[in-house]
């Protein structure tokens, strides 16, 4: 199907341009979101009638963007789930949470900017894409961690691995210490144990 572009639309091209998509594609996506026109003589005299405005307020959201970008860009947002020792989620971080995170802090974003660069099931940091605008995009981290301590430590660079590493570690140094003060007393009985033998040996002398 060829459509006219009212907008700029990633892979496709920008406002004012004809192009040809997948009937579905324009059917359930551009024209219902107001992306695109059909190409007929109707809808390309409409274009041209309504380009300076369309360009005026492009240019103008355009601007708004900008400045949120200017802002929201390099952010980074906590996200605290539950999860295994190995880190795995007990399900997955989706477009709602992401844009719910931005929100809480101060920036108004909807799930349907949000774009994941992948699934993310596992603890750690993130990179998420926002479209603020087809011409702007900013990116966040999501901080994905069981706790805001543990969100601390990975912000400041441990993975989870080596968060599980440590604790192991320490772990079995306190088991370490518990043998040693262990061993410790025991040794002290066997010292103080001779001693009083010794004594046992005067008094039965006397």
């Amino acid at each position: 199907m060829d459509i006219i572009l009212l907008e700029r639309v990633a892979k496709l091209g920008q406002m004012g341009e004809v192009v040809s998509v997948k009937e579905g594609y324009a059917r359930n996506y551009l024209l219902p979101q107001g992306k695109a026109l059909r190409v007929n003589a109707a809808n390309m005299a409409r274009f041209e009638a309504e380009k300076a405005q369309m360009e005026a307020r492009n240019l103008e959201t355009k601007k708004e963007a900008d400045a949120l970008a200017a802002k929201l860009d390099g952010q980074n947002f906590v996200v605290i789930r539950s999860a295994s020792d190995a880190g795995s989620l007990y399900g997955s971080v989706t477009t709602r949470d992401a844009a719910d995170a931005a929100t809480e802090a101060g920036f108004s974003v909807d799930k349907k900017q949000i774009v994941l660069l992948g699934a993310i099931k596992e603890l750690g940091l993130h990179d998420v894409s926002v479209n603020l605008h087809p011409e702007v995009t900013a990116t966040i981290t999501l901080n994905v961690a069981r706790s805001v301590e543990e969100a601390e430590l990975q912000e400041a660079g441990k993975s989870i691995a080596e968060l599980a590493a440590e604790e192991e570690a320490a772990a079995e140094f306190e088991i370490q210490e518990l043998f040693d003060d262990i061993g410790s007393a025991a040794m002290d009985d066997e010292e103080l144990a001779p001693a009083a033998d010794a004594s046992d040996d005067e008094n039965t002398k006397d």
